[in-house]
């Protein structure tokens, strides 16, 4: 493939130059405020002069200061109380090993070192400060812009929350992604594969006071030169990623209730078990309903919805034969801890799963789950445990996970170093096909490639896993993460299970469930408000169970990932 064919594309040329925009406005815009502010100014300002309020129409009635109210409008106040709950913000829970990301003085992108910008403290980053973006974007946070006192100014801002008269706020913006890879024995197939994803995101918000809301995502995701065949997840031409509508019901408590419904994105707790899976060139998606409550300490979600599958061809459906649903319910007993308790169910009615003497049929399987997960005094902790069980074919689940995880934060320390200690188990299968029992724990729909290594090569089924995590800030805007993983598998005698669920490896005669070690190397490097550059290395160094299965070398994962959020 010639340097040529990529040039020709047209996304590179818009990406190229919203970043030089970027980069001249951001530039531009820190010297202004630098020029402009009130310790430097060259000359005196006279004050504007008051100017009488304008008179309403004959007719319209008035308040004491002299502004017209429309009937069946709010009134300013009150109009000013409403947007500031909307939207109704679900904060980004904590992933396990998390990060506690650097406050306090200091340049916090690239383009603030370029300027000689030192900010007295972190910005407001509604998209966060690395590539990867975990939550949705519906759940990105702008309500800063509306403070009096805001100085954090940007080239998007007349963007979001422009106010379409007294009672629609809308809200625009989107994402450009373009990720290059290079694997050495991809998937551990024994052959080696080169290529580019492209996804392309844009988004639009429209809120009714907040009673109403209508949310629209479009995706278009593409991969080119690939030497093996493109995954599901790599592939998604022209499509609706969320297409929802929402309402508020009731109020308990001062908070308001709402119900959607519609195409929409889930994201619960850890993401061991529900996650749109950024890292996908798609993002996971499902279609449904869901009804939620969120107060000061206690977050109450109820769902059923269908998967929805990427189709490059056609416009995407959901699963008609796969159910999804849950109650999730979180509670903040104190600032920086969590407790969370959730009932899932997965019911498939296809004949996919493989019983006692390999009899298909369908299955239904509950997980009763529970997590605590936070920190204190610079103590990090993530406990979680799960149950499974439910028919599958002419079987009954028994099946558990489980995560225990210390770490450390070096607040007071250089570079703000963090450490994470942590044992990973989910079970397998002893007996496969002979015993009336599964045993074979099903990880739903994870964020599977942040806790089982970049290369993708190992889920949450029928696995051991010892694992560390190092991370550290050269400088505020970079941040290094090293991980190491041990994987031995619960049981030889059942396979060896990839992210996304499937069998990467069955097993076989005389193989011990000795998987590997992989080590996984990532840098972020954020450009500025908008860009980040996502670096990373990983490898897999196979031991016996890979090297007696099929081809045994030792797969290397390198990417380099470019992100524009807008």
């Amino acid at each position: 493939m010639t340097l040529k064919r990529f040039v020709r594309n047209g996304k590179v040329w818009g990406l190229a130059a919203a970043a030089a925009l970027e980069v001249v406005f951001g530039a531009w815009d820190a010297s202004a405020q630098e020029v402009m502010s009130p310790m430097q100014s060259a000359a005196p300002v006279t004050p504007a002069q008051p100017q009488p309020a304008p008179l309403p129409a004959a007719g319209a009635p008035i308040i004491l200061d002299g502004t017209p109210v429309v009937e069946g409008c709010p009134k300013p106040e009150e109009a000013k109380s409403v947007w500031a709950k909307v939207p109704p913000i679900t904060p980004l829970p904590r992933a396990g090993e998390f990060l506690i990301a650097p406050q306090g003085k200091g340049t916090y992108s690239a383009l603030d070192c370029l300027t000689g910008v030192e900010r007295e403290k972190r910005p407001v980053q509604p998209y966060g400060a690395v590539s990867i973006t975990q939550n949705s974007f519906f759940d990105a946070d702008f309500r800063y812009l509306d403070k009096p006192d805001n100085q954090q100014t940007d080239f998007f801002d007349p963007l979001k929350r422009i106010p379409l008269g007294d009672n629609f706020l809308l809200t625009i913006g989107g994402e450009e992604r373009l990720r290059y890879i290079n694997e050495v024995d991809s998937r551990l197939s024994g052959r080696d594969n080169n290529y580019l994803l492209t996804r392309s995101r844009v988004y639009a918000d429209l809120w009714y006071q907040d009673v109403v809301r209508v949310y629209a995502e479009y995706i278009d995701a593409q991969t080119s030169w690939q030497d093996l065949p493109p995954l599901a997840i790599d592939r998604n031409r022209s499509d609706f990623l969320n297409l929802f509508a929402e309402v508020k019901v009731a109020e308990i408590d001062g908070r308001p209730v709402y119900v959607r419904g519609g195409r929409q994105e889930l994201l619960y707790g850890s993401q061991r078990l529900v996650s749109p899976l950024d890292w996908a060139n798609t993002r996971r998606t499902f279609q449904g309903v869901k009804g939620y409550w969120h107060g000061d300490k206690l977050d109450v979600d109820l769902f059923w919805t269908q998967p929805v599958t990427p189709d490059p061809s056609h416009f995407d459906s959901s699963a008609r034969k796969q159910n999804f649903s849950g109650a999730w319910l979180t509670y903040r007993p104190v600032k920086g801890q969590s407790v969370d308790l959730y009932y899932l169910n997965l019911d498939q009615a296809l004949h996919v799963a493989r019983g006692e003497r390999g009899v298909l049929g369908a299955f239904n399987v509950s997980t009763f789950g529970a997590r605590y997960s936070g920190d204190y005094e610079n103590v990090l902790f993530d406990f979680e445990g799960m149950y499974q069980f439910g028919p599958w074919s002419n079987q009954e689940i028994s099946a558990g996970a489980f995560t225990t995880a210390l770490g450390y934060n070096f607040a007071d320390v250089p570079f703000t170093p963090q450490i994470w200690f942590s044992y990973d188990y989910a079970s397998g299968d002893h007996n496969p096909g002979t015993t009336d029992t599964h045993g074979t724990f099903n990880q739903l729909f994870p964020f599977g490639h942040y806790y089982f290594g970049f290369i993708d090569v190992v889920g949450r089924q029928n696995i051991s896993d010892i694992n560390g995590q190092v991370v550290f800030w050269p400088a505020k805007w970079v941040t290094c993460l090293a991980q190491y993983h041990h994987f031995r598998l619960d049981s030889a005698k059942d396979a060896l299970y990839g992210a996304g669920g499937q069998v990467v490896r069955a097993s076989r005669p005389r193989a011990s469930g000795d998987v590997g070690d992989e080590i996984d190397l990532v840098t972020n490097l954020h450009l500025t408000q908008h860009q980040d550059v996502f670096i990373g290395y990983s490898k897999l160094y196979a031991h016996d169970f890979i090297k007696r299965t099929g081809s045994p070398r030792s797969p290397e994962y390198f990417y380099v990932q470019y992100s524009f959020k807008w």
